[in-house]
């Protein structure tokens, strides 16, 4: 009888004493953490639309919000993303024979700060760098939309993948 009590309860003890932790599209997210937070992402570059710093911050609110259980809350989530844009710029890539650019490219960092409570060891600061390349002959203010979509959607992923994925 006390062999099968044995037999029975070590192996549940066992369970019992891993940390479990939640996942979805591979996440790891503490199994504390029930709410995050995105505070405004400000646009401290000279360049680019007025509308980048809300495109941005809606951008990682859509993703952390679709891709985890978690509350989205204004501020002080158990998980927190903070930061800035810290750079946009467009610049020629390639040059044809006439010494015109035949291409430009996009480029935007993101300054970001990831605060776990429950994990210190997974808190980062770090700069997020994408860019999209584009003909020359196209008008840059007609592309920006779409690049700037593009960009910031890896960016995104880039930042979740960190955060999430540790990579």
């Amino acid at each position: 009888m006390l062999r099968t009590y044995f037999l029975f309860f070590i192996p549940i003890g066992f369970l019992l004493a891993c940390k479990a932790s939640v996942s979805l599209s591979g996440a790891t997210i503490p199994p504390e953490a029930k709410t995050i937070s995105v505070t405004f992402f400000t646009n401290n570059t000279s360049l680019g639309a007025p509308s980048l710093s809300q495109r941005f911050t809606e951008k990682l609110r859509d993703v952390v919000s679709q891709q985890t259980p978690l509350s989205l809350v204004r501020q002080n989530g158990d998980l927190q993303f903070e930061g800035y844009i810290a750079d946009y710029n467009v610049t020629p890539i390639a040059v044809q024979s006439n010494d015109q650019a035949a291409q430009n490219r996009m480029t935007i960092t993101v300054s970001v700060k990831y605060t776990n409570k429950f994990e210190a060891a997974k808190c980062f600061e770090q700069n997020f760098t994408r860019f999209a390349d584009f003909d020359s002959k196209l008008n840059v203010n007609t592309e920006e939309p779409r690049l700037v979509e593009e960009i910031y959607r890896q960016i995104t992923e880039d930042i979740f993948y960190k955060a999430f994925n540790n990579w």
